[in-house]
């Protein structure tokens, strides 16, 4: 009987994996570390010290880039996630029809197209808007990132619902319910992890972005990845490595947060 074909037993495969963890989390360990150095150089520790973390939270710039990206990740993760729920159950809850895979591919459009194209084209269209309102607030950039992050909070969403029992919806619908209290009985309580799981991950998406948020912002409305952008391109201090290893832990939490309520359960 032949053997099963793994991967893991192919020659040089562990080496290969070795390289690329190194390659991947070596720098950001590093950065980390270099972030608590007394020193004002980022490649010679001086000792441990976190000077580089308070003068970071008492630096009212990063303050309000912080604010204003916890304000526009909220807000865009909120309403793509709103988007991507009605998007998923029109896409899963109907029968197949003419069109569907064309439905699927258009939601994923912002996965498969180079977000520098996204981004130039969302600067055109606020573009034209602003010349004719003359209105230049915030709102743009929590629109482009809420069109930015509908496919991250769809896919978790759909996932869920092409995993539940069609069975219990099924159920409601033969004993009198309504489709709407079908829906809010049935279907939204089963579904309520993959809304939170789409929900974390629009946010940390748009937390992170840099692309779209360079293009389609005005001045004054800078964000903390922007803000870290335009600090690195005058001068690199452990201040920017603390700021750095915040955004990470942040990250790394609501991650996790998303593995544990998106995984199937035994």
């Amino acid at each position: 009987m032949a053997s099963t074909f793994s991967v893991r037993r192919q020659t040089g495969f562990t080496t290969i994996a070795l390289f690329v963890f190194v390659v991947l989390y070596v720098p950001i360990v590093t950065l980390a570390v270099y972030s608590f150095n007394a020193g004002v150089n980022i490649a010679i520790w001086e000792g441990f010290s976190l000077r580089w973390y308070e003068k970071a939270f008492s630096n009212t710039d990063v303050q309000s880039a912080a604010l204003r990206s916890l304000q526009i990740a909220s807000v865009a993760a909120i309403l793509a996630t709103i988007f991507a729920t009605m998007a998923a159950l029109a896409t899963t809850r109907t029968r197949p029809y003419r069109g569907l895979t064309t439905a699927y591919a258009f939601i994923n459009i912002p996965l498969m197209v180079p977000e520098i194209v996204t981004g130039i084209a969302l600067l055109i269209f606020f573009a034209s808007i602003k010349v004719a309102t003359g209105y230049t607030g915030i709102a743009y950039l929590m629109a482009a990132h809420t069109a930015f992050c509908i496919p991250f909070a769809y896919m978790p969403i759909r996932a869920r619902l092409e995993s539940m029992d069609l069975t219990l919806e099924t159920a409601a619908a033969d004993l009198y319910a309504t489709p709407w209290m079908a829906f809010r009985r049935v279907t939204l309580p089963l579904l309520w992890p993959g809304i939170v799981g789409g929900l974390m991950l629009a946010f940390v998406i748009s937390l992170d972005d840099v692309v779209i948020t360079e293009l389609v912002k005005s001045a004054g409305q800078e964000t903390l990845p922007t803000y870290m952008l335009g600090q690195l391109r005058r001068i690199v201090t452990p201040e920017m490595n603390a700021i750095s290893t915040v955004f990470l832990g942040l990250s790394i939490i609501v991650v996790t947060l998303f593995f544990f309520l998106t995984r199937k359960k035994d």
